[in-house]
């Protein structure tokens, strides 16, 4: 959730751009999530060098060309142990059962290719792509 919620906040961002500034309370009323997970957010894509925030007054900006954020970047900046954690492997390796003490290897591979995958494809998506999509579907509304 933190990762489309941070979606919602860098097209807010661009978007709003030279219009009005763009606070954690702004935001929070656009996304309905609470302030101090919007801080959250900020702080992590601030981190990221995706954003940067203005002290005292606020105000967040985009410190990259929208066609440099890819979406893995974004999730990655949220969960940076997320692709590992999106299918966990049960601990039972202290277990007398032979399958106990082996899935972990055997699940190892399947699980590694399908990490690279979902990385793959989200590095292959773009901020811009995706306020590209907002547009046409603002249009579409008209």
């Amino acid at each position: 959730m933190k990762c489309s919620v941070a979606v919602h906040c860098l097209i807010f961002i661009y978007e709003a751009k030279g219009k009005v500034r763009v606070t954690s309370n702004l935001l929070a009323q656009s996304t309905g999530c609470n302030p101090v997970v919007i801080r959250n957010v900020f702080s992590a894509l601030k981190k990221a060098g995706i954003i940067t925030v203005a002290r005292g007054a606020g105000g967040a900006e985009l410190c990259r060309p929208p066609s440099d954020i890819t979406l893995y970047m974004i999730y990655q900046a949220l969960e940076p142990d997320g692709l590992s954690s999106l299918i966990g492997i049960h601990s039972c390796r202290d277990r007398k059962c032979p399958v106990a003490q082996n899935i972990h290897l055997v699940l190892q591979k399947p699980y590694g290719k399908i990490e690279d995958a979902i990385r793959k494809t989200m590095e292959g998506i773009t901020l811009e792509e995706m306020i590209e999509d907002f547009h046409e579907r603002l249009a579409e509304a008209d």
